[in-house]
């Protein structure tokens, strides 16, 4: 079930940005998100009782930006991450987007593939992105 994310929700989060991502998010990244961004929405997926993943999209004006989607590894090819990138598309479409932007290391072969299965397109290259060891990103942009 997807549901919004809450601020008790945050240290699940916090946790699974840690296993997830070289370059995580702190707690306080989340609770701006949740309290302080007015573009922001943020689900999460919730199997049995436990978090297993979750998003956090914006909406401004005529586009959309995925700002982080994470799924536990155990949990991944089960169509979970579809399921919120679904929603999160059909959010964009209804508040008319023209289309959803995002970014993603170079180096992440399977996000590249399903993003593109989602119909986002490469379109350019932002050098040095990340902080945590200045690797690349692909901006990928899915027009609606």
């Amino acid at each position: 079930m997807i549901r919004k994310m809450t601020l008790a929700d945050l240290d699940r989060i916090t946790e699974m940005e840690q296993i997830l991502l070289t370059s995580p998010w702190p707690r306080s990244a989340f609770e701006y998100e949740l309290t302080g961004n007015p573009f922001a929405d943020l689900r999460v997926y919730e199997k049995d009782g436990k978090i297993i993943g979750y998003v956090d999209w914006w909406i401004m004006y005529d586009r959309a930006e995925i700002a982080t989607i994470g799924v536990l590894e155990e949990y991944r090819r089960s169509g979970y991450a579809q399921e919120m990138m679904d929603l999160l598309v059909n959010d964009a479409r209804e508040k008319d987007c023209e289309n959803v932007t995002l970014e993603v290391r170079v180096s992440n072969l399977p996000a590249i593939r399903f993003y593109e299965k989602n119909g986002f397109i490469k379109v350019n290259v932002r050098k040095n992105y990340y902080d945590d060891n200045g690797e690349d990103a692909w901006l990928m942009v899915k027009p609606l």
